[in-house]
């Protein structure tokens, strides 16, 4: 089932059950990928741009999070949470950092990087490898890290 499908029966869910975070996290989700759509690119919207639409999401959402978290505004750090916990339903399943370096270790050899210097022609072909699998800040942790040791 095509993400589009699967957001419009999930949203239909919500609002039988009128379950108003759900709600609001799939609409924004919808939003996003109409805009996609309509934006004039003319690119069509195949699973790997959904992922990046999601990604794109989540990382708004966390951004305000930290923001909200740093200002003690916890009524609204707790909508952030909760819209992030919904659309990360949508992606694929996550990396744990052990799995990450596992997956990054061959990609450091093929490249042939040594040090810190190197770490945009790793994060190059990490970045496509594992995308919708590990969010960028966390990619680039773990290669400054194995490439420290």
């Amino acid at each position: 089932m095509a993400l589009e499908e699967k957001i419009m029966q999930d949203l239909k869910e919500a609002m039988k059950a009128k379950d108003e975070v759900a709600l609001r996290s799939i609409r924004a989700v919808k939003a996003a990928i109409l805009l996609a759509k309509t934006d004039g690119s003319g690119k069509a919207i195949d699973s790997e741009r959904e992922i990046q639409i999601l990604q794109k999401l989540v990382k708004q959402r966390k951004e305000s999070l930290e923001i909200y978290e740093r200002e003690n505004r916890e009524d609204l750090a707790k909508k952030e949470r909760d819209e992030i916990e919904i659309i990360e339903k949508y992606l694929p399943k996550q990396l744990s950092e052990a799995e990450l370096e596992e997956v990054l270790k061959p990609i450091i050899a093929e490249t042939g990087a040594t040090s810190i210097k190197d770490l945009g022609k790793v994060m190059g072909i990490a970045s496509k490898q594992l995308a919708g699998r590990a969010d960028g800040k966390m990619i680039s942790a773990a290669v400054k890290k194995l490439l420290e040791n």
